[in-house]
């Protein structure tokens, strides 16, 4: 029996999606819940899986194509089994097997040879087995649009680096290799690469052009003193760990900090929508995460509930799922405010871009240690530059900068902020 495979069902802010990679192709054997395809849309990467055990009878389109909600991708034969090779494929490839092990083994030297005559006689068969075991894998094992891609272009796909999953070869990847290597021979040393946006990038683009051009973006800095959530991580981090199974960042800081500073001051956690503005009575944090096809931000839902051990856990589960393609699209939607932390790459200031409908957007950066004046001496502490940027549409100057203030007295006085005050 013939079953269908369709594109899951989309929500209505994602219109299409497109083939991102095929990991079958007609012939291959699948089971029941084993990923077929990759559909790439705005937001993220999902996999297709198999409902059924069978053989893959026939792929709607090709790699790159765009597909839409529901839309048949694939035929499976449910209950099939991949086809057995041919009688006469057998026979050759028993020929071909006798006939490499006759080639592997070495004619008796005769009295007159040497022993350099005898070893080059076996030395000769043991590196084409070397050879052989290292030999790449055929291009039948492509995916069927980048076996197509590589047969045409004559590329040898061994050669070829792939950023699909798992490391696979990509019809872009050819694609690229094609185009870099004829700029290679005709620029000389000033080669060029023309590669197509992702469709991640695209939607990243036109989600920064829309901030930019709807929202009366301002940005207000201060900076925190990060010696007493240090000092804290140090003295409680191990027991922490131990306690919860997940380290103590600092993240979890900046998150209920923020979360706490919603609740107070309102303004901030809004959105707008047409002439309205939308006041929330919860924090749905949105976590900036950084990965290979562009940026997402992950959404935290209810922090001002959440423990430090809840907050810790849900940023590595979307950092994982984020590394591994795995996000839903339920994770992306939805946020009432954005954190950003530039400081993993060493960014000491910045102006982080509002992620419309939100009002707001808090950036973190690199602690430098620096000199600062403490009662009246000198000293170095562990300091951090905070960013809040905002829609002036919504936030008043002031309401931004006693958010941040905020922020910065829980940050230096932790103790307080984990007892609620």
């Amino acid at each position: 029996m013939a079953t269908e495979i369709k594109v899951p069902v989309l929500p209505e802010s994602v219109a299409d999606a497109t083939i991102a990679s095929w990991h079958k192709k007609p012939g291959d054997a699948v089971k029941r819940d084993e990923n077929i395809v990759d559909l790439e849309t705005d937001k993220v990467v999902l996999e297709v899986p198999s409902t059924v055990d069978g053989v893959i009878k026939e792929l709607k389109f090709e790699e790159g194509a765009t597909v839409t909600s529901s839309q048949v991708i694939a035929v499976i034969e449910e209950g099939a089994a991949a086809e057995a090779p041919k009688k006469e494929e057998k026979k050759e490839e028993k020929k071909q097997e006798g006939g490499k092990a006759g080639a592997d083994e070495a004619p008796p030297a005769t009295k007159d040879e040497t022993d350099e005559v005898k070893a080059a006689k076996q030395e000769g068969p043991q590196m084409a087995r070397k050879e052989a075991k290292a030999a790449p894998p055929a291009s039948a094992e492509l995916p069927p649009g980048a076996r197509f891609t590589a047969e045409k272009e004559g590329i040898d796909a061994s050669q070829v680096e792939g950023t699909g999953r798992r490391g696979a070869v990509t019809k872009e990847n050819l694609l690229n290799y094609a185009s870099g290597k004829t700029a290679g021979v005709s620029g000389g040393a000033r080669p060029e690469e023309r590669v197509p946006m992702t469709r991640i990038r695209k939607r990243i683009a036109e989600r920064l052009m829309q901030s930019k051009n709807s929202i009366a973006m301002l940005t207000s800095f201060n900076e925190v003193d990060l010696g007493k959530v240090m000092a804290l991580r140090k003295e409680l981090g191990e027991q922490f760990q131990k306690e919860h199974g997940i380290k103590l960042g600092f993240m979890s800081f900046f998150a209920k900090a923020a979360a706490n500073a919603l609740q107070r001051h309102p303004v901030v956690n809004a959105s707008v929508d047409g002439d309205d503005i939308i006041y929330h009575g919860y924090a749905d944090i949105s976590v900036a995460i950084s990965t290979e096809r562009g940026l997402v931000t992950p959404v935290l839902r209810n922090v001002e509930r959440m423990g430090f051990a809840e907050v810790e856990q849900g940023i590595a589960d979307f950092a994982k799922a984020a590394r591994e393609g795995g996000l839903k699209l339920e994770d992306l939607q939805g946020g009432t405010f954005t954190i950003t932390n530039g400081g993993t790459f060493g960014s000491l200031m910045s102006t982080p871009i509002v992620n419309p409908p939100q009002s707001a957007i808090l950036g973190m950066h690199a602690i430098k240690e620096r000199a600062v004046v403490k009662d009246g001496q000198v000293v170095a502490a562990p300091m951090m530059y905070i960013a809040l940027s905002y829609d002036h549409r919504v936030i008043d100057g002031k309401d931004a900068v006693l958010f941040l203030v905020d922020i910065k007295n829980q940050l230096e006085n932790p103790h307080r902020m984990l007892l609620g005050m």
